[in-house]
């Protein structure tokens, strides 16, 4: 059986097809001279996928598109592959898998990257979503891969060989180790999965990436209808020369009415304060000794309560909190989302507990006597928990700041898991 798969050179999709044949004994062709962009449009081509999109997979029975598709397919082309597992419960979670890298974390990866790299139109709003989007299923994959090697059973499955593809390309060119180091299980299973013998001989090395890709500005948003020229009458000669009309007999182009300006975040509109937020954080920041003495100090004589507002949030939910690194990677996200206000805010958070469920509190100083309204609307975060404005009057509540800004253990009785700042 001659299989011959039609794709461009560091196809992702096609590494899927090409490492379930390594595991199959299958033989697969790569068509000869394939040029993304020529072969993919010829009327050869589009009889195969009248969309032209890469891979196909040319068999003696008719093609076949998708890259899922082709990789179950090369499977399939072997009697009790065990790359669909033993029985029919592994197989169904296989197929499940499969779905959850498609939909779940494919799918994200390239709303973060593509517009990045130029091929969609970038919009910060949209990166966020992205971006928050796939943490949150990396962290439910995270937990999955906490108990277990590989997605299913004890050996690499077709639903390992495509959820390593899917995070290829995230890994090679995006998630940088800062992005990863919050989900250790996929890490551990990526470089796992990429370093098996079968699967290296197709992928190569694998390099992470070291950096966030700079925006390319390659994709350019449809342009407004410009109105076409009019065609030039035949000239003729005239008979005399017409005088040129007057300025003011010229009709005046209609300008384009000028961008309005950005509205100003009402908190820069508030009465100067006499706390200077980015000295606070450089105070906080450079002192290694005597933090009481130095730091908390230095906090209240800055401190302007006409200006800035303290507020202690604890978690509604704190009996979910049952894994220590889901616990952990939520408050990451938490703080990761509230970058919107990092112009005008500082926090603590605190994960306690030395068991589980675990706690977790926070303190939080907000430019102006509220929690500022842009926050409340934009960070969804903030809902999970409950804000109760601290009173500075009441020695307890002021001790309890100074404890939560110190990282103070053991705080309220119990250790820290972690602590975690945004400054």
């Amino acid at each position: 059986m001659v299989l011959v798969l039609h794709t461009g050179p560091g196809n992702k999709n096609a590494l899927k097809a090409l490492i379930a044949a390594e595991y199959s004994g299958v033989s697969i062709e790569l068509a000869k001279d394939f040029q993304m962009g020529v072969s993919n449009k010829t009327p050869e081509f589009l009889k195969m996928n009248p969309i032209g999109k890469i891979p196909v997979l040319e068999t003696p029975d008719g093609p076949v598109f998708e890259s899922n598709a082709i990789a179950r397919y090369v499977a399939r082309s072997i009697p009790d592959n065990p790359l669909f597992g033993s029985s029919l419960i592994e197989y169904a979670q296989i197929e499940q898998w499969m779905d959850f890298s498609a939909s779940e974390v494919d799918a994200h990866i390239g709303r973060w990257l593509y517009p990045r790299m130029g091929f969609m139109l970038y919009l910060a709003p949209a990166e966020e979503i992205a971006v928050a989007s796939l943490k949150r299923s990396l962290g439910a994959l995270n937990t999955h891969l906490s108990t277990n090697t590989y997605l299913v059973g004890h050996s690499i499955t077709l639903a390992d060989i495509v959820m390593a593809c899917n995070l290829y390309l995230g890994f090679k060119l995006i998630m940088t180790k800062q992005f990863t180091s919050e989900f250790p299980h996929v890490e551990r299973y990526f470089w796992t999965v990429v370093n098996q013998p079968k699967i290296a001989k197709v992928v190569g090395e694998v390099k992470q990436a070291e950096a966030v890709p700079a925006i390319q500005k390659k994709f350019m948003p449809p342009t407004k209808e410009v109105a076409k020229p009019k065609k030039e009458e035949p000239k003729k000669e005239p008979k005399k020369e017409q005088p040129k009309p007057k300025e003011e007999e010229t009709p005046a182009l209609e300008e384009e009415e000028a961008p309005k300006p950005k509205p100003k975040n009402p908190l820069d509109l508030l009465p100067p304060s006499k706390m200077i937020l980015d000295d606070w954080k450089r105070l906080y920041s450079n002192t290694k000794t005597n933090f009481r003495e130095v730091a908390i100090k230095g906090f209240w004589d800055m401190y302007d309560p006409e200006g800035y507002s303290l507020w202690f949030c604890d978690y509604k939910y704190n009996d979910e909190n049952t894994v220590s690194f889901v616990t952990l990677n939520k408050v990451g996200g938490f703080l990761q989302r509230m970058d919107l206000a990092r112009k005008y805010a500082f926090g603590k958070m605190l994960v306690i507990g030395a068991a589980a469920p675990y706690k977790v509190k926070g303190l939080w100083l907000f430019r102006g006597t509220e929690i500022p309204k842009f926050v409340l609307d934009e960070c969804y975060d903030m809902e999970l928990y409950e804000w109760t404005k601290a009173d500075i009057n009441d020695e307890v509540q002021k001790e309890r700041v100074n404890a939560m800004i110190e990282d103070l253990e053991p705080f309220e009785g119990e250790p820290l898991l972690d602590a975690k700042c945004f400054k």
